[in-house]
């Protein structure tokens, strides 16, 4: 049966509670152990949905893949398979990471274009052509797309967009390249730098991650490693939305500050009273948020995994705002379900503009992707009385124990099959 979250608004979030690996990072680590025969463990792994479908992916391709809790172990064989299985691929997005390393490791790949949240279109044709610029042919063939390459070889490749996807794709294929590649107007997220970090780990040669150029001297074999995942920006960035929208106070640990440095920068200029540490934040705030206009940007914006916490927040902020989406261009659905909540917004192609009122009206609401159904609960919370937010299972593929920690905080909130 579907499930669905009661949410009961009223109540301000206290407390404190931890992030664990981010799911942005750990799906791409898991793909990443394709590319050395043994062993490879990834620890603070977080226990969400789409860690079990990587592993039906992983699987499908020729590993034997064990989760034990917030550990997983991906043993690789000398020998893997370079069709990704369709099925397991199609159910969400991060699966096309495997084309990278599997074209590296096995000459060829053939991975199902795959699915996901409905956030807006996210074509393949910058993996695509970085792949060929290091020396694949590629095409889109019955609904998947294919990579073939007698031998990759290093190359210059200029993305047009910092692609976090293409970056990944190129980044993998091009460690195990003769020579080398230099990566301009890469993606400079701090899951990025986890995956560099674990390649270097590996064996590989890779220089200036965070950067926009990352250069990449290919080895000829990768080992197998032990890497403990980067904490999850995005869930932190939801306890703190979530803290400022409540009027409450919550502590934040497992994180570093500086991965949310611009959407904590904002909350303090929304009225919130924020401390830093070294692997953690603080939130406070004493009274209704003032209006604040976001836009998103690839990092070190704002990201866009957030903007529908910060429609949220603005939609109860003191003031109008706009919030201008530069990402994905369908993330504005999520507009709709707050107008059913009583928010005062009006979509202009790829602006919202927000007026701010007290207090939101509770009903029922529909989850469309997982950051939407995370922002419609937020939302829920300050809402006069019970929210019901259907498909919740989007919510599941990013957030590990998410019931359970907002009602450590004090929220009202259930799971209602």
């Amino acid at each position: 049966m579907k499930e669905r979250f009661l949410v009961t608004g009223g109540n301000p979030l206290h407390g404190a509670v931890r992030v664990v690996g981010a799911k942005n990072s750990v799906l791409k680590l898991m793909a990443a152990a394709l590319l050395a025969e043994g062993t490879t463990t990834l620890n603070n792994c977080p226990e969400i949905l789409d860690v079990p479908l990587m592993r039906s992916v992983l699987e499908g391709l020729g590993c034997a893949v064990e989760i034990d809790g917030s550990v997983v172990r991906i043993t690789t064989p000398a020998q893997i398979s370079s069709l990704a299985d369709f099925d397991a691929v199609r159910q969400f997005r991060a699966s096309v990471c495997v084309l990278g390393p599997l074209t590296a490791r096995c000459g060829e790949a053939k991975v199902a274009l795959p699915g996901g949240d409905a956030i807006g279109n996210r074509p393949l044709d910058m993996h695509q052509s970085g792949l060929e610029k290091l020396g694949a042919t590629t095409h889109i063939e019955h609904g998947a797309v294919v990579a073939r390459a007698e031998k990759l070889t290093g190359a210059k490749i200029n993305l047009d967009f910092p692609s976090v996807g293409a970056t990944e794709n190129i980044l993998t294929a091009a460690v195990l390249a003769d020579g080398t590649t230099t990566l301009d107007n890469a993606a400079r997220e701090p899951e990025i730098v986890d995956l560099c970090e674990m390649l270097n780990q590996m064996g590989a040669k890779i220089s200036g991650a965070g950067t926009s150029t990352l250069v990449i001297e290919g080895v000829d074999k990768l080992e197998p490693t032990e890497h403990t995942v980067v904490g999850d920006r995005i869930v932190a960035g939801t306890w703190a939305y979530a803290a400022a929208m409540t009027q409450g106070d919550v502590t934040v640990g497992g994180i570093a500050p500086r991965h949310l440095h611009l959407a904590l920068s904002k909350l303090k200029t929304a009225g919130a009273n924020v401390e830093t540490y070294e692997s953690g934040f603080r939130v406070r705030m004493d009274g209704r948020a003032k209006a604040v206009d976001y836009q998103t940007l690839p990092f070190p914006g704002f990201p866009t995994d957030l903007q529908p916490m910060a429609i949220a927040l603005n939609a109860v902020a003191e003031g109008t705002s706009v919030i201008t989406e530069n990402v994905f261009e369908s993330r504005f659905r999520f507009v709709d379900e707050m107008l059913r909540l009583g928010a005062d917004a009006t979509v202009d192609g790829h602006h919202v503009v927000l007026r701010g009122v007290e207090q939101l009206s509770s009903t029922e609401v529909w989850s469309s992707d997982i950051r939407a159904g995370a922002g419609l609960v937020l939302a829920g919370l300050v809402a006069d009385g019970d929210t019901v937010v259907h498909d919740v299972a989007h919510i599941d593929r990013g957030y590990p124990h998410f019931v359970e920690d907002l009602t450590s905080l004090g929220a009202s909130i259930s799971r209602v099959s």
